[in-house]
């Protein structure tokens, strides 16, 4: 296989925290509205999405006021203060965003409304990553050390996190340490299903789709990059392939003379006649 620096144009990246952003917001704005969600354009190219009932809203926000480019709220009713924030900077991969939006739109599918209690960082552990429970934090890192989930264990003041100044939850990647290239965050009311599915596919080792001169310079190193290779027809293509051009190709017999130029087809073979008794 080569090396990762010999490898150009399309590839396959993993783990999914070193991938980068694709820039787009595609992957994880259908399933919401595949569900049925109302989506809202405004002039500078941001998109905002809500469910039937207004209970909960999304907003993609590439010309935000801040650096999240994702900001997904929940609410009681309609017109109630946010219950739970979820925020995803620029640099999130959106095959995380997309877990999240995807459990959501599953939600909504359902009628599911509520929290189902799960633990989020069950699914860190049993692929091998490492949780710490601290008296203040409990943190979880994957062997390789680039990528870090936090949680705060006592009890944070509502309106500092609706307001986005504190968060129940941290989850970023792309570099040892406390230092990211992403970050994602997750109130202390956000249904912790959703928050599951995310962590689900943080440690999900299935490649990405990626070019590879939009990765991270600093995670390429790291990361497992292979080459995305061009599919392998099947017997049948092949078939199918031989059949279409026996049908456009005419025999020609070309004679050349200091005059002119003949050119004649072979001709299609002639039934004998038949013969009367």
């Amino acid at each position: 296989m080569p090396a990762a620096d010999e490898i150009d144009g399309d590839v396959f990246v993993s783990p999914v925290y070193l991938a980068g952003s694709t820039y787009t917001g595609d992957p994880a704005l259908v399933p919401l509205l595949d569900a049925g969600f109302n989506r809202l354009d405004d002039d500078l190219a941001n998109i905002y999405l809500s469910s039937p009932d207004q209970r909960i809203r999304i907003g993609w926000l590439p010309e935000g006021e801040d650096d999240a480019l994702w900001r997904i709220t929940g609410h009681e009713q309609p017109f109630a203060p946010p219950r739970w924030l979820a925020t995803f900077d620029h640099y999130t991969p959106v095959e995380v965003v997309a877990a999240f939006t995807t459990a959501l739109a599953e939600d909504h599918a359902r009628g599911r409304l509520g929290s189902t209690h799960t633990e989020p960082l069950r699914p860190l552990a049993e692929a091998g990553w490492r949780v710490d429970h601290g008296p203040y934090l409990t943190v979880s890192q994957p062997p390789d050390r680039l990528a870090l989930v936090t949680r705060v264990n006592g009890r944070l003041d509502h309106h500092e996190e609706i307001s986005d100044q504190r968060s129940k939850w941290t989850v970023s990647g792309g570099a040892s340490g406390y230092s990211s290239e992403w970050l994602g965050t997750f109130t202390t009311n956000t249904p912790t299903h959703l928050i599951t599915a995310t962590m689900t596919r943080l440690a999900d080792p299935t490649p990405v789709p990626r070019y590879k001169d939009y990765l991270p310079q600093r995670n390429r190193g790291a990361a497992r990059i292979t080459p995305v290779k061009p599919p392998v027809p099947s017997p049948l293509d092949i078939q199918r392939a031989a059949v279409a051009r026996s049908r456009s190709t005419v025999a020609r017999t070309v004679i050349a003379s200091p005059a002119l130029v003949y050119r004649t087809t072979t001709p299609l073979p002639v039934a004998a006649p038949m013969r009367h008794r």
